[in-house]
């Protein structure tokens, strides 16, 4: 189920978000980039569209995916 990122709390929004990019270990060439800088471009994924907060009832979790990677 796709969770609407507005209506998270933003402290836990950013809580998500960091522990996403924490976890997803994302390779991001030769520039490496800030925890800041990557939780700043995922936060802009989601507010574009291209990313959604999906609550997974089987697992009990929340994740953060591509929205074309998703099926509800």
């Amino acid at each position: 189920m796709i969770i609407p990122w507005q209506q998270i709390d933003p402290a836990t929004l950013e809580n998500v978000i960091e522990a996403f990019v924490l976890r997803e270990g994302t390779d991001y060439g030769a520039e490496e980039r800030s925890l800041t800088q990557k939780v700043d471009d995922v936060r802009r994924q989601l507010q574009s569209g291209e990313a959604v907060l999906v609550w997974s009832e089987l697992h009990e979790t929340v994740n953060i995916m591509p929205r074309g990677a998703f099926r509800g």
